[in-house]
């Protein structure tokens, strides 16, 4: 395993190590007008994944793709490109990669031909077993095309035994691990399906006589659909034309959604679990509040990650909101750009200071989350350089101690600061005056629990706590070279 490490880092010494994306997904039935509302779909979960995107539609006798770099709205706007996706039925899917590469074969849907028929797949997540079961398929002389970890489950598909396509599917399911919520397009049917655990997010709508699959309730809003419910973990769904059926293969488990959705990733008008994205963040900051004794002028967010978590905290220390720094909206999100080169820009591309507002200030700034630093010192050195007289930073969530393996872009255990330095010492580093991050059982008290020992759901975690839900078979240590890239070597080197 060593020298196998040392020629992966060797071959991939220009590779960013970090976790795979955090992708949007949709998919629609019975409507005339599926690509169309798919595209809009994929424009309101824009956020997710900004790389590439696809859409796949099946017009009853065969299945359309078209798949594109860049944003939805510059590739799925014209006429023409719409026209050639025919049919009742689509899947889409918003692609943000951190591993596998920029190719367009790595762009989803993903689509193959089975035995029992074509079937088409959308995937937000990150499978922890990946590295075992993509060996031993390409031992048995499977033939991969991309270096993404769904191909994997489209090969489990197309080698089942079983002779019904959902019962190919179903097996495929129990042999894969990790995150997942996927969308997927038969001959006949729309399916959803999310991970025993609920960690990443799928939800079901309805327009008319079409139901609608999505990660976020806000992408049923765009097209004016009715929101019906969350997929349940462990739960497929199987829609056809206007039935829908639920299937639950898998052993009963506690849900446990991801707390990010709830800090971050999630639009702020998405509906999670019943409260706007928007409302949880509010609270998040209250509680920040609650357990701050610092003194200070106004309250600043980072846009726009922090712009909730600090109307929270202004409004419970009864202090005054300022938009300290501007947001330059037509540049990406740093958190979610994959080269490190790009986001140690980034900053200085995406905000500017508001000078009249901060100058001789004492500061509060508050922003969701501390990953590496690299953009808190930048915020920080720029404030002061605008005049402020002390920059206290507020956190809203715990320290992010460890890594993740479910789909969402978080850093080796190296590179997480809070996971390396006391709280002084990136306090120091980043040049504040102090520093403070909310507790453990102040973010489950946002959520409205009393505690984290004492919750039910209890969400998934484990950046702050280390409690992984699913251990990651393929976990190959701190230097966490991703299940993709030793993939690569088997099959697309």
């Amino acid at each position: 395993m060593k020298k196998n490490m040392m020629m992966l880092k060797k071959k991939f010494k220009n590779f960013n190590p970090k976790i795979k994306e955090e992708c949007g997904v949709f998919g629609i039935s019975n409507n005339n007008d599926a690509s169309a509302l798919t595209a809009l779909g994929l424009h309101a979960l824009q956020h997710r994944g900004q790389e590439g995107c696809g859409i796949v539609t099946f017009d009853g006798d065969q299945y359309h793709s078209e798949k594109r770099f860049g944003l939805v709205g510059d590739n799925f706007n014209k006429e023409k490109v719409l026209k050639n996706l025919t049919g009742k039925y689509a899947v889409g899917h918003n692609r943000y990669s951190t591993t596998g590469g920029t190719t367009l074969r790595n762009i989803q849907p993903f689509f193959a031909d089975t035995n029992a028929g074509g079937i088409s797949i959308s995937h937000n997540g990150n499978l922890t077993n990946a590295i075992t079961l993509r060996s031993k398929l390409v031992k048995e002389g499977a033939i991969f095309h991309t270096t993404s970890d769904t191909e994997t489950i489209v090969q489990l598909i197309a080698k089942s035994k079983r002779n019904k396509t959902i019962d190919k599917i179903i097996d495929a399911l129990f042999q894969i691990q990790g995150g997942y919520a996927l969308v997927m397009l038969t001959q006949k049917n729309l399916i959803g399906v999310r991970d025993p655990f609920g960690i990443r997010p799928l939800v079901i709508g309805k327009l008319n006589n079409s139901y609608v699959l999505a990660s976020e309730t806000c992408a049923l809003d765009i097209i004016g659909a009715k929101f019906l419910r969350e997929v349940e973990n462990g739960e497929i769904v199987l829609i056809q034309d206007d039935k829908i059926e639920s299937i639950k293969p898998f052993p009963e488990q506690k849900v446990r959604p991801c707390v990010f959705e709830y800090i971050y990733f999630s639009r702020p008008d998405s509906i999670l679990n019943g409260k706007t994205a928007y409302e949880y963040r509010k609270n998040l900051g209250v509680e920040l509040a609650k357990e701050d004794n610092v003194e200070g002028d106004v309250i600043v967010p980072v846009p726009d990650s922090g712009n909730a978590a600090a109307l929270g905290y202004s409004q419970k220390k009864n202090k005054n909101f300022e938009l300290g720094l501007i947001r330059n909206h037509y540049v990406g999100r740093t958190f979610i750009e994959p080269s490190q080169k790009i986001r140690s820009l980034g900053v200085k591309l995406k905000l500017n200071p508001n000078k009249t507002s901060i100058k001789n200030k004492k500061i509060i700034l508050v922003d969701d989350s501390l990953v590496r630093g690299t953009t808190s010192y930048k915020i920080v050195k720029m404030l002061y350089d605008a005049g402020a007289e002390e920059v206290h930073v507020r956190i809203a969530s715990p320290e992010i101690r460890y890594p993740d393996f479910y789909g969402v872009d978080t850093p080796t255990k190296k590179e997480l600061l809070a996971a390396n330095k006391s709280n002084d010492e990136i306090c120091k580093y980043i040049g504040a005056k102090s520093l403070k991050y909310l507790s453990i059982d102040g973010l489950y008290k946002a959520m409205g629990f009393e505690n984290r020992n004492n919750t039910y759901p209890q969400l998934t975690d484990h950046y702050f706590t280390g409690d992984y839900p699913v251990k990651p078979m393929d976990n190959l240590g701190d230097d966490k070279i991703t299940q993709l890239s030793l993939l690569s070597t088997g099959s697309n080197s």
